[in-house]
């Protein structure tokens, strides 16, 4: 059967995957490919490398773990000590261990061992666990570096490299991890690499380790999936404790994601709603990989209702439960806005991102709908008015707007959702404990 955009619609079935990965699969609950996976596995199965595009919740994992798995089922011998197979990178402990689980579900009962490094965990436990090999090992880039500078693991024999979430790799900046790892690696290896935007830095690294890719792509870059509701609360910081709580009280039940932008912040917020009695936990960079596990497993199965996190988390939850995701404060780089509400609308499901922008935010959502080239649906208050004043002379009133308070009148909601403005991005600092 031929889709509506020209590429054939397979069932699991219909791949040419091996008997037991396919039962894997049945398993699992598996039954029809995602749009992503029916396009690159029959193409990464033919050994070219990939560049895929796709929003987050559209099932990246399976779309290089499934071929992935298959050639290494085919493989003979295990693996020699301290050596990988196929190496996956990923910016963040949440997402690596997503990665490994989602992988793990497959290849239970097979020869096929899955190992994970992150910071935040012992590395003599990790050391202990690179000795005996492994055939893939998915890794934060920080971590395994550390571990590289150790003589714990040879990568000498990894052929098959895979670049998960690549573009929030680049902001995090681990290019230079990168640099460092993949002259490790062995050759000629196939290499696959994922992301949700496409941004100029991204172009040149495609060019730079990918061998005259094939390109998949099921949304066009920087947009957000298609059951997201969205809308966008103009109100004053003092205002958005208040609002947040109106938001919450809507449906004490359901799952919310809430999204601040420091460390700090995340964790204030989340003392301030446990103290109003609300079913709140938080995972930002200072909890330690244990207390992170632990607040998103209890988010899963519902015994906490709100989890309050930073964009360390934007990518690392996949819980298709999520009802809502509220940005409490807007992300200071655009692209992390889309991976932030993509957080909902999982599965096929329908979603709801709340957002919440001051005075000092505005030229941030101006850059947001710059990138996914809509307008965001205001819901509540209006443009501040100096801003729709400076905005009409064809300034971007941005960096004028810091501290200054909401005027009425004169913005309207329509104002309110132009694209505009030249805000700087700034990157995060690269910590080897990511």
């Amino acid at each position: 059967m031929r889709g509506d955009k020209g590429y054939d619609l397979l069932d699991f079935d219909m791949l040419g995957l091996a008997p037991t990965l396919n039962d894997a699969l049945k398993r699992a609950g598996f039954t029809e490919p995602t749009p992503i996976q029916n396009q690159a596995i029959p193409l990464a199965m033919q050994g070219h490398d990939i560049l895929g595009l796709a929003q987050t919740g559209t099932g990246k994992t399976l779309a290089f773990g499934l071929p992935l798995i298959d050639t290494l089922l085919a493989q003979p011998g295990k693996p020699a000590p301290k050596t990988a197979k196929a190496l996956i990178l990923a910016p963040t402990r949440e997402l690596v261990n997503q990665i490994a689980d989602s992988l793990r579900v497959l290849t239970d009962g097979s020869k096929i061992r899955v190992t994970t490094v992150v910071g935040g965990q012992s590395i003599g436990r990790q050391i202990n666990l690179l000795s005996r090999g492994t055939d893939i090992l998915v890794a934060t880039p920080g971590r395994l570096i550390d571990l590289m500078d150790r003589r714990a693991v040879d990568l000498r024999s990894v052929c098959h490299l895979v670049l998960d979430e690549a573009d929030q790799m680049l902001d995090m900046g681990f290019i230079h991890a990168l640099r460092k790892i993949a002259p490790q690696l062995g050759t000629p290896r196939q290499t696959m690499l994922f992301s949700a935007t496409m941004p100029k830095q991204m172009e040149e690294l495609s060019r730079a380790y990918l061998d005259n890719p094939r390109r998949v792509q099921v949304s066009p870059p920087g947009k957000a999936a298609d059951k997201v509701t969205q809308s966008v609360h103009f109100l004053e910081k003092p205002a958005k404790q208040s609002k947040l709580r109106e938001i919450l009280s809507r449906d004490t039940d359901a799952l919310t994601l809430v999204f601040a932008r420091t460390k700090h912040g995340a964790e204030k917020l989340m003392k301030g709603l446990v103290a109003d009695g609300y079913n709140a936990a938080s995972i930002h960079g200072n909890k330690s990989q244990g207390q992170r596990d632990r607040a998103i497993k209890a988010f899963r199965d519902g015994t906490i209702t709100v989890l309050v996190a930073t964009d360390v988390a934007a990518r690392g939850i996949d819980i298709p439960g999520v009802a809502y995701v509220v940005n409490y404060e807007l992300p200071e780089v655009p692209d992390n806005y889309v991976h932030r509400i993509g957080r909902t609308a999982r599965a096929g499901r329908e979603g709801e991102a709340i957002s919440f922008c001051a005075a000092e935010e505005v030229d941030r959502l101006h850059q947001i709908q710059k990138l996914m080239k809509i307008e965001v649906p205001v819901a509540s208050g209006t443009m501040p008015k100096f801003v729709a004043e400076e905005k009409s002379k064809g300034r971007s009133g941005g960096q004028r707007n810091r501290g200054r308070g909401y005027g009425g009148g004169g913005g309207g909601a329509n104002n309110a959702s132009k694209p505009g403005g030249n805000a700087k991005r700034r990157r995060p600092r690269r910590s080897h404990a990511a």
